[in-house]
């Protein structure tokens, strides 16, 4: 997952602090093909936890807020191991956001933790930079 941003630390230090995420390398040097497909591309970190890598880049002049279009970017979903896991997340967002350490793009607090038919229990948030995520449980039976 690439994520782009005009503030690289505060999302460093955000999935760090939030994701549990650890930097694996930090680039300030591009091919030409990076720059051409991100003109002003400044500094990318790989974020890493389990077997997910995460690529913020720092990138000028990009709006703050998600630009309306025909296709976007929906949401991105993180499954998690047992239900207190969802309550835990949103509680530690809850405490990250009232820090004030962060900036973040969108000043929405995260859904309240829902459970549909099936079982399946989930809530919404957003990263500093305004992506949305999704963190669900799914019962043994369906996973």
């Amino acid at each position: 997952m690439g994520v782009q941003t005009n503030d690289l630390e505060n999302s460093v230090r955000w999935y760090e602090d939030f994701l549990g995420c650890e930097r694996a390398w930090t680039l300030d040097q591009f091919s030409e093909l990076t720059r051409s497909r991100l003109p002003g591309i400044r500094t990318l970190t790989e974020m890493v936890f389990g077997n997910v890598r995460v690529h913020l880049f720092e990138r000028p002049g990009r709006a703050s807020e998600p630009a309306e279009s025909a296709v976007q970017f929906q949401h991105f979903c993180f499954c998690v191991n047992a239900p207190e896991d969802l309550e835990r997340l949103r509680q530690r967002w809850i405490e990250l956001y009232e820090s004030g350490r962060y900036t973040f793009a969108l000043d929405e607090q995260p859904t309240d933790i829902v459970v549909d038919a099936d079982g399946v229990q989930s809530f919404y948030t957003y990263d500093v930079n305004g992506l949305e995520f999704e963190f669900t449980f799914m019962p043994s039976d369906m996973s």
